[in-house]
């Protein structure tokens, strides 16, 4: 049986010590896209977050995973859960992949392979992301995804000298079965019938 955390592309796994460099650079590609503006940190706050991470005990609702390309076995972004509410049912959850890795596909895959953890086996009920209205490529990611824009919060942030708005966006967990595990069973369905043709 494949592992629940691996897709065709990428796979979910823990955040390990060595990992804080590529941590380390997601940060300089966010705040070269414009999507991140914060005071320099040194390298060694980055070795002791990462080390902080693989000692943690993992927590089913709110963690932080790397996203890693099966092909080359490098750490290519990082995704995680956060400000989950069990009672209401809902999360929001973050993506980031390195500037040389994205328009790859890695982005879809595992933010799918994450809300299928959070809506299938969580059971949670409503996903939410908050996006940069300038950040035209994750606005696109998440329309095609399935996201449902909910609102914009005008003049919301200020970043790089300028006040931005930022845009609300969800998915609850029928739209997501409906789209990304109706089609997984397809697959399935359509590999399951070209063995059996074969054999």
């Amino acid at each position: 049986m494949t592992s629940f955390w691996i897709g065709k592309q990428v796979r979910l796994r823990g955040i390990e010590p060595d990992d804080w460099s590529a941590f380390m650079q997601f940060t300089v590609d966010e705040e070269g896209s414009g999507d991140l503006l914060q005071l320099p940190r040194s390298a060694e706050s980055y070795r002791a977050w990462a080390k902080e991470q693989a000692s943690a005990n993992p927590n089913d609702n709110s963690f932080q995973l790397a996203i890693e390309a099966i092909e080359t076995g490098e750490i290519v972004g990082g995704i995680g859960s956060y400000h989950a509410d069990p009672r209401a049912g809902s999360f929001a959850y973050g993506v980031t992949v390195s500037a040389d890795h994205r328009r790859k596909g890695y982005a879809a895959e595992a933010v799918v392979l994450l809300l299928r953890f959070m809506f299938a086996e969580r059971r949670y009920h409503k996903c939410e992301a908050r996006i940069f209205a300038n950040n035209e490529a994750s606005l696109a990611l998440h329309q095609r995804l399935g996201f449902v824009e909910e609102g914009r919060l005008r003049d919301h942030v200020f970043l790089a000298g300028q006040h931005r708005d930022l845009v609300m966006v969800g998915m609850l967990a029928d739209e997501f079965a409906h789209l990304h595990l109706r089609s997984e069973l397809q697959d399935d369905l359509i590999g399951t019938a070209s063995n059996v043709t074969r054999a």
